[in-house]
């Protein structure tokens, strides 16, 4: 019958394609990348702890992917969601990548009712980089000097204050609303482009309040010109030894601000792992270990495409069900 042929039909090309996929040509196609230069498309503008953490690890990748660069591309905007989105609509081969992070990749879709992309489906997860500590920093010129005692004020003077974000969606933002919403308090989100313009905004007074990274940070604490309040993750801050985390004033509240690399959806596994194997080289250069976890404070993470993959189901899980119950909504 034509019917069952075409059915046979379409099962063979299938078969055929994934022998010409798992063939040693086509692996030898992946041990060859790269040929040409890399782009790496980092949702956040330059000067902030993203952006650092993505020229740390071009630092490390030539010398293991044939010589070849990898060119960092700024695109902010958007809670990093127009970043995203060009990659989604990138060939898979390798050549576009992503910093991925929570805003564009786990929560952004229960933000914008109009997303043109499905994280669950729209990217290939090839590596967990690093994780980053931030806090909770106030412009010094207000007199609060815990977490606690801003919290008390600004529960007495709702919508009194604002506090900086780098856009709707970006963990700058999704981790301060959840703060606030735990803390049963409201502040004013106001945009800017990046860590380093959150914290010139706080050093101009022009904002209250935002969570920064530590490395991005850290230099204006030590000096006074910013205060810190309260680390958002319940691990210790070696650099911040006297901050106490956000979770002893609020039960519960742990996050981490993390950062990994997936490329456009329908990537080869031969060529993801090639890509993974480069990255983890790449993260364990002297040169690139101590820019990363010296100087920006933070922990490599490594592991497998399916690792992060586990990863990023497990936030794509847990944030819709706390920005529906924390009420967040776009801005």
């Amino acid at each position: 019958m034509p019917f069952v042929n075409l059915v046979r039909g379409a099962a063979i090309a299938a078969v055929t394609v994934a022998a010409i996929a798992a063939s040693p040509a086509f692996a030898q196609s992946a041990a060859s990348w790269p040929d040409r230069p890399v782009r790496l498309i980092v949702p956040v503008g330059a000067g902030g702890a993203a952006d650092t953490l993505s020229r740390n690890l071009a630092n490390g990748f030539s010398q293991f992917a044939n010589g070849q660069p990898l060119i960092v591309e700024n695109r902010p905007g958007a809670g990093g969601t127009l970043a995203a989105a060009a990659v989604t609509r990138e060939k898979p081969d390798g050549y576009t990548l992503f910093l991925a992070e929570v805003g564009p990749n786990a929560v952004s879709h229960t933000l914008t009712a109009k997303l043109p992309y499905d994280p669950h489906t729209a990217f290939t997860p090839i590596i967990h980089a690093a994780n980053l500590p931030a806090v909770v920093l106030i412009r010094p010129t207000l007199p609060y000097m815990t977490l606690a005692d801003f919290l008390a004020a600004a529960k007495q003077q709702p919508a009194k204050f604002n506090y900086a974000s780098a856009g709707v969606g970006n963990w700058t933002h999704l981790y301060m609303a959840y703060l606030n919403s735990q803390a049963g308090i409201d502040q004013v989100n106001v945009v800017y482009r990046s860590g380093a313009e959150m914290l010139t905004s706080l050093l101009k007074n022009e904002a209250d309040t935002a969570i920064i990274t530590v490395s991005t940070a850290l230099g204006q604490i030590k000096e006074g010109k910013v205060r810190a309040l309260a680390g958002i993750s319940m691990q210790p801050m070696p650099q911040l030894p006297d901050t106490p985390p956000v979770g002893r004033t609020i039960p519960g509240f742990d996050v981490k601000v993390w950062h990994g690399i997936v490329g456009p959806a329908g990537m080869d596994p031969a060529l993801v792992a090639r890509i993974n194997g480069i990255f983890g080289q790449a993260l364990q250069v002297p040169a690139v270990r101590t820019a990363i976890v010296q100087a920006q404070a933070a922990d490599i993470v490594g592991g497998t495409p399916q690792q992060f993959d586990a990863f990023i189901k497990g936030e794509l899980k847990r944030w819709p069900d706390v920005v529906k119950a924390a009420g967040i909504k776009p801005e």
